[in-house]
């Protein structure tokens, strides 16, 4: 089966900092640009960030500063490093991919005709 693994997830507290990983399963992840995603209960699940092949990362305002993106290709695998985190940042996080070369701009709408290979997520709690 194509999908990612997330991991790393857990309970942090306000202020503090989760690094998470996203890891390809099943297919190389080199063409692909990558997104890691969050949803809080009750609320729309959101695109944060995203990094193509060629690097180039995109980031929502709500993480801006706070998070970033990198990737390993040698690893199959898409980091996500948060810090600065507030309870608003309590939510299910999950990666995808989108197979393109673009040397565009990634985008963040979590369209499933666009991203694919969705992990079953990783919990991050932000709380004291």
């Amino acid at each position: 089966q194509l999908q990612f693994v997330e991991s790393g997830g857990g309970l942090v507290q306000p202020g503090g900092s989760l690094n998470l990983s996203c890891t390809a399963s099943g297919f190389a992840m080199d063409y692909y640009t990558v997104g890691w995603f969050r949803q809080a209960p009750g609320k729309e699940r959101e695109g944060i960030l995203c990094i193509t092949y060629f690097r180039i990362t995109n980031s929502a305002n709500s993480v801006k500063g706070r998070f970033a993106i990198s990737r390993d290709n040698n690893k199959n695998t898409v980091y996500l490093q948060m810090s600065s985190l507030t309870p608003e940042d309590t939510a299910v996080y999950y990666c995808a991919a989108e197979r393109t070369l673009s040397t565009g701009v990634c985008t963040l709408e979590p369209d499933m005709e666009r991203y694919h290979h969705w992990g079953q997520g990783t919990q991050v709690t932000v709380s004291s």
